[in-house]
């Protein structure tokens, strides 16, 4: 085991849409996000102890019961919104209040502070133009500093690529996080030559972004709660 966890855990997501005050067709964004999360609830009904939704104008929170599609949930939820950036604050600890599965909001417990945590040190980082910069932060409760460090190394790894990615790449490195198949498809659906989509790949630095997202998934997917 990964983690050193003495409690039944859960997963605390909470997302917070970067310079909301400043997007001129903020209500549109929003609208949008509503619907992202309702598609996000619908596909993974099964990981969910308590559906995403919006809180605030600009946050949205949701608890999930395990580990492993922490990930794609949040991977999901980046490439729809985008171009709007959102910061993802990621809690793993307990729920110490009832939980209603058709709403996050009420709950509380160290999950949802752990989440709060990560959130608040992103936004810290940000005002302070720290040298390391990244939009995922992940704070578990008890013992467990050094995992912690390690994943947050990862998804400060995986910022830095992403943000160096161009338009053309993410296009091609998006429908290809969303479709999971071959070149040749990817290069189909966009309608262009497969060594196109190949030199895109690579120059977006795929494969090894790939890598390291499916190695924090199955580090994630450890983590559990008995008997769900």
């Amino acid at each position: 085991m990964f983690f050193f966890l003495n409690f039944d855990p859960y997963i605390a997501i909470i997302g917070d849409i970067k310079k909301s005050k400043n997007i001129a067709n903020r209500k549109e964004i929003q609208d949008k996000l509503k619907n992202v999360l309702k598609e996000i609830n619908i596909k993974y009904e099964n990981d969910i102890a308590a559906k995403f939704m919006i809180t605030l104008g600009d946050e949205f929170q949701g608890l999930l019961n395990n580990g492993s599609a922490v990930m794609n949930i949040i991977s999901e939820i980046e490439r729809k919104m985008y171009p709007t950036e959102i910061r993802f604050g990621i809690g793993v600890g307990e729920i110490t209040t009832d939980i209603d599965i058709e709403m996050a909001i009420g709950a509380d417990g160290p999950g949802y502070y752990k989440a709060r945590e990560a959130i608040e040190y992103l936004k810290d980082s940000e005002k302070k133009q720290k040298a390391i910069i990244t939009d995922t932060r992940i704070e578990i409760d008890g013992n467990n500093q050094v995992a912690t460090n390690l994943i947050n190394t990862v998804l400060s790894l995986i910022s830095a690529i992403k943000e160096s990615w161009t338009d053309r790449q993410r296009e091609i490195i998006s429908d290809m996080l969303e479709h999971q198949d071959s070149q040749i498809n990817v290069a189909n659906r966009l309608n262009i030559g497969q060594s196109a989509a190949q030199k895109s790949l690579a120059g977006g630095k795929y494969y090894t972004y790939k890598e390291a997202l499916d190695t924090i998934t199955c580090t994630l997917a450890e983590i559990r709660r008995e008997n769900v």
